[in-house]
């Protein structure tokens, strides 16, 4: 492939944390973009902000990060997610009709998506139809041996089968963890006897290429039609899970197209996430050393 970009497109927001009274930026697009970016990539994340101080403080912040970026400054205010951290998980309110809700389809856009060779898209910046035909329409624009990963990312009661499924029909990669994949599993009406076996009719039903399945510190999985490759998660103190699945799927994705092995890819996304988990904050600075096994 000899396009440029990788994108995250969708939700960049505020998450505030309340019980430090602060907010830090977020979002798994901007996750994503920014882990592929500190593997050398030419990543970029597409998104919307409100024309209000909490707008032009993110977009502060974002150009700290040295990710580049493409916002679409909107009336609606800008996106703000309060996180509850919880001992051993973290509760989530996602405030509704936020300005990524309403991301226009612009012609720069387009312009982007015929260069686009990667992007990562979840389910909850397509709550909004307006956001939801703008992604579409990026889909579509995208040259056709690009990658298209779908990550899920279920939270609260932004999703539907509709959405998911369509989402499914237009991606060739899908990344899923073990609390989505038993509700996937009812709405789509799959009664496999084991998880590998669920993974394989989702693969079937929707011609994917590949699937990442992640189980926290249960280890992780991943598929191809002709490869399996699974994982024991690394033992690490964990201060923070917060974004470690982003950095999975970004740095197992830098690793694929840098053209490492399946099983060498997914050594590395190991190794990245476990290491984003000993961290504070979803986007740190990851050290040279685990952006390779030598």
């Amino acid at each position: 492939m000899n396009n440029n970009y990788v994108v995250g497109f969708g939700e960049v927001i505020w998450d505030f944390l309340m019980k430090e009274k602060m907010y830090i930026i977020g979002g798994a697009p901007l996750n994503f973009a920014y882990h592929t970016r500190q593997f050398g990539l030419n990543s970029l994340v597409i998104s919307g902000i409100g024309d209000d101080e909490l707008g032009r403080e993110l977009e502060k912040d974002l150009q700290k990060t040295g990710l580049p970026y493409y916002l679409v400054h909107l009336p609606e205010e800008t996106g703000v997610v309060n996180v509850n951290n919880l001992e051993e998980s973290h509760h989530y309110e996602i405030l509704e009709n936020k300005a990524w809700d309403y991301i226009p389809l612009t012609e720069e856009m387009l312009q982007i998506a015929a260069q686009t060779q990667v992007i990562c898209f979840g389910s909850l910046a397509q709550r909004s139809p307006v956001t939801r035909a703008t992604l579409h329409a990026f889909l579509d624009a995208m040259p056709a041996d690009a990658l298209r990963i779908f990550d899920i990312n279920l939270r609260q009661n932004w999703y539907s089968k509709e959405i998911i499924t369509t989402s499914l029909q237009k991606a060739n990669v899908f990344k899923i963890n073990d609390e989505e994949l038993p509700i996937l599993n009812q709405m789509l009406d799959y009664t496999g006897n084991d998880d590998e076996t669920n993974c394989r009719q989702i693969m079937q039903d929707y011609q994917l290429d590949m699937l990442i399945f992640t189980c926290g510190g249960k280890g992780s999985h991943v598929f191809t039609q002709d490869e399996v490759s699974h994982m024991p998660t690394n033992k690490v103190v964990v201060k923070d899970t917060v974004g470690a699945g982003d950095s999975f799927t970004a740095s197992f994705i830098a690793s694929i197209l840098r053209g490492m092995s399946l099983r060498d890819a997914h050594r590395i996304a190991t190794n990245v996430s476990a290491f984003v988990c000993s961290q504070n904050g979803a986007t740190p600075v990851i050290p040279e050393e685990y952006k390779s096994l030598t």
